[in-house]
Parts: structure tokens; C-alpha cells; sequence
């Protein structure tokens, strides 16, 4: 992929009202969604501290939406100018009107908006899923990318955990349907355990409001349609990019990436081996690493100030050099 499957001249971004009301809004947040041709993103921004700082964009993983970033941008305000990006199908996002839920989908929707928008270079920021999509955008549009952060990335591994194979299985035809079936008669309660027991290190540190939240949102996006379609081609595609090879599999685009990287890996997590940190940490060219025992695969939800700490760091170093 490339900036010349992009022709013509850029797309305004039209602000629109977001359909779903029951989003939540975090204090001090802002929800907003743009249209682009055959594309519906909703954006969730926090005003930065003081004006012309540089902008950050914040890429969740799979299932997940703009706010798994809530407890991270208030932390990081004073640095960035953050906005954190609900992909197509996911959040409070429409399904694209091309159904591409692949990699190079996701990543040429982040990408369209950022030239739409004119915000890059941007410090980007991924975890899983939104990991790889970073990666593949760091790689094939360098000039959009200031620094790169990655949470748990969802890149290619030889020997996938036990734990992941599920989360896996359900990119193939027919097992999203089959499980929703299943499971339509569950309570949102139990399919928000069954999520945090899967992406925590220790479930135990949700509190009984957040989990509330998480529960209000779980009910709300079982109700979409489009929820399973979305889920099961989204994992389509990162089984799809684990198999790809050549100049666009995802550890030669790592390989690829300029931009100064940071790596978070937990010790807990049952998505994203623990033991990948290394090979990461070589693949990226201008790396750091920063690895919790403790924590799972959603380290930013987590430990959001040791996150924030680190991704503070790296742009200030940068900002030095």
C-alpha cells in the first residue's frame, strides 16, 4: 500500500452529530464524526493543555473503540494534542461502504484522515490491532508518522499462545455467527468478564464504575447489526497478515519504520506473548522498550501513568535530538 492508492485531490472532513448517543463521553472529551467518500470515522479528542502542540492519534485493538484511550490522553495533554480514532465498524464508527476490514483497510482509513485532516506527523499510538495497523502506517507513509508507540502489537508469531487461538478462530467463515448464536442469550455482564479476564493481567484492578461503563458499552454495540461481521473480518485480517510474506508482511514493515518506536509488552498477556518483546525490539530500528510483568494486553488501560511516563519520555527525547 502505498499514498497512490489515494488518488485525486484530498476529501474535506464534514463534521457530522454521531448517530449513537449512547456513546460515553468522558469529562473533558469531545466526540465528532467525520465523513469521507464511502467512510464514516468518529473522532474522540481532549483539548490539549495550551495551543501548537504536536498532535498524537491513539489506535485501539480489536473490539475495543476510542475509549480504551480515556484514561491515557488526560495524562498526556500537556504534551500532545490527542485524538483517538474509533475504526470503521468499531465504536461509535459505521461499517465502510467497501466492507474492507483488512489491515491495509484499517490503515488506509487512518491514513485517509490524517491527510484529510492535515494533522501529521502525528506521535501515533496502537495497541493490538491498532498496533499493526501503526506499524503498516509508519511503514508505507513515513511523513505521517512522528513517533511511533505500540502497546501489545498484534504482530505475526510462529507459536500463538492457547489463550489467543480463540480470538483467532473467529476469523474463520462462519465462527463469529456460530458464536453469537451461542452467546446471544448471555447477560452484557458476563461477556464483559469473560473480555477483561482475556485482555487484563489482573481483573481485580477494574473498579466498580469502570466496569459499569464497560458493561453499558458491551449492551450497546451488541445491539449493532454489523458487530460480528465486523469482529470476524477484522480478525480475518490479522490472520490474513500473519501468513503474509514479502515487503508486506508486518515484521518487514516493522523493519521499515523510521520513526523513534516504543515497545509495551505484558507479562500477563494471553493475546500478545510476553516473549515476542525481544524480537520487537530488534525488528524496529530506533526502538525502546518497556516491558510489566503484571500488567495484560491493554497496559494503557492498566497502568496508565507508567504508559504515559514512558510515551513522555520518548517524545521528549526526541524533541532534544
Amino acid at each position: 500500500m502505498s499514498s497512490t492508492e489515494l488518488p485525486g485531490a484530498r476529501a474535506p472532513l464534514v463534521p457530522v452529530v454521531p448517530d449513537l448517543v449512547a456513546v460515553r463521553i468522558a469529562e473533558g472529551e469531545e466526540l465528532r464524526t467525520v465523513t469521507l467518500p464511502g467512510l464514516g470515522l468518529t473522532v474522540r479528542a481532549r483539548p490539549p493543555a495550551r495551543t501548537g502542540l504536536p498532535p498524537a492519534l491513539y489506535l485501539h485493538g480489536l473490539g475495543g473503540s476510542s475509549q480504551n484511550w480515556s484514561a491515557l490522553m488526560p495524562l498526556l495533554a500537556d504534551v500532545v494534542d490527542g485524538e483517538a480514532l474509533d475504526l470503521p465498524g468499531f465504536g461509535a464508527s459505521p461499517p465502510p461502504d467497501d466492507g474492507n476490514y483488512s489491515l491495509t483497510g484499517h490503515a488506509r482509513a487512518v491514513i485517509r484522515y490524517l491527510d484529510a485532516a492535515e494533522r501529521g506527523p502525528v506521535h501515533l499510538v496502537g495497541n493490538s490491532l491498532g498496533g499493526a495497523v501503526a506499524t503498516r502506517v509508519a511503514a508505507v507513509r513515513p511523513d505521517l508518522v512522528r513517533t511511533l508507540s505500540l502497546v501489545s502489537p498484534a504482530l505475526p508469531e510462529l507459536r500463538v499462545q492457547r489463550s489467543a487461538v480463540p480470538a483467532g478462530l473467529l476469523g474463520l467463515p462462519g465462527v463469529a455467527r456460530l458464536f453469537g448464536r451461542i452467546s446471544r442469550d448471555w447477560p452484557a455482564e458476563r461477556r464483559t468478564r469473560g473480555v477483561m479476564a482475556l485482555c487484563y493481567g489482573d481483573p481485580g484492578r477494574v473498579s466498580e464504575e469502570a466496569f459499569g461503563h464497560a458493561v453499558a458499552e458491551m449492551d450497546r454495540r451488541m445491539k449493532l447489526p454489523y458487530f460480528w461481521d465486523a469482529m470476524a473480518r477484522s480478525a480475518r485480517g490479522i490472520v490474513d497478515a500473519y501468513t503474509l510474506g514479502g515487503q508486506h508482511g508486518l515484521w518487514r514493515q516493522a523493519e521499515r519504520v523510521l520513526a523513534p518506536t516504543l515497545l509495551v509488552y505484558g507479562g500477563r498477556d494471553k493475546l500478545v506473548s510476553y516473549r515476542m518483546a525481544d524480537r520487537a525490539a530488534v525488528a524496529f530500528r530506533d526502538s525502546r522498550l518497556v516491558t510489566l510483568p503484571d500488567a495484560g494486553h491493554v497496559a494503557m488501560m492498566e497502568y496508565p501513568e507508567t504508559v504515559a511516563q514512558a510515551i513522555r519520555d520518548m517524545i521528549d527525547d526526541c524533541g532534544r535530538s
